[in-house]
């Protein structure tokens, strides 16, 4: 098992029941593959860097986790897909 961190950005206009709702959704993925969810940390609505598909601000999510090789490549695959996600990084942490 090895430790991975992922911070993901959420579009801003996403009522809070929707933003609960995903942040749960990748968090009980994360567990259903055999990992365990170590840390999660909602830093809220944020002013983005540059804008991001029209998007001024995004709110940000990260998330600390221990998990098998396959986990980061599986909720990756789930980022890609999810309408509410605007952005997202998986890195594996130093040991």
């Amino acid at each position: 098992m090895r430790k991975y961190e992922t911070l993901y950005v959420l579009q801003p206009m996403l009522e809070e029941e929707a933003i609960k709702a995903l942040v749960e959704r990748f968090a009980t993925l994360i567990t259903e593959q055999g990992g365990q969810v170590e840390k999660v940390d909602e830093w809220g609505k944020r002013r983005l860097a540059y804008p991001i598909e029209d998007f001024r601000e995004g709110y940000y999510v990260l998330m600390n986790f221990t998990a098998d090789a396959n986990t980061p490549q599986e909720l990756e695959r789930v980022y890609k897909i999810t309408d509410g996600v605007i952005r997202y990084l998986i890195v594996r942490e130093d040991e």
